[in-house]
């Protein structure tokens, strides 16, 4: 008798996704239900801006994604069912921006995620 074995979160399709500037890639990670959490300097941690589901969390991403700007996934660890990453990011003028995201996962999909991010000011 085997024991059936979980699908795993997709690091290389996160890369892709980031470093090719694909949101559709990227949204192929959130679970349907999936809610996203943003923390910014314009959304502080009392009021953080909050996404719920594909459609609004694919806006999100087709609008970052979408910008004229460098992405790159610095680091990413996955723990069971949880994995955190780290992307910096940079616009043609030089601002720079890094976000750091801890997420939970459920058949190794996106299911919640924190996203802190910082930017050149």
């Amino acid at each position: 008798m085997g024991t059936a074995q979980r699908p795993g979160f997709d690091t290389e399709a996160l890369r892709r996704g980031i470093e090719e500037h694909t949101a559709a890639t990227l949204l192929s990670l959130y679970a349907d239900d999936a809610e996203l959490r943003v923390v910014d300097r314009n959304t502080q941690p009392s009021s953080p801006r909050v996404l719920h589901g594909r459609d609004e969390i694919g806006e999100l991403l087709e609008d970052v994604y979408g910008r004229d700007m460098s992405h790159k996934l610095e680091r990413c660890v996955v723990d069971g069912d949880s994995v955190a990453f780290s992307e910096s990011c940079e616009y043609p003028d030089g601002v720079r921006v890094l976000a750091e995201s801890m997420a939970s996962l459920r058949d190794g999909k996106i299911v919640e995620q924190t996203m802190i991010q910082a930017w050149d000011e």
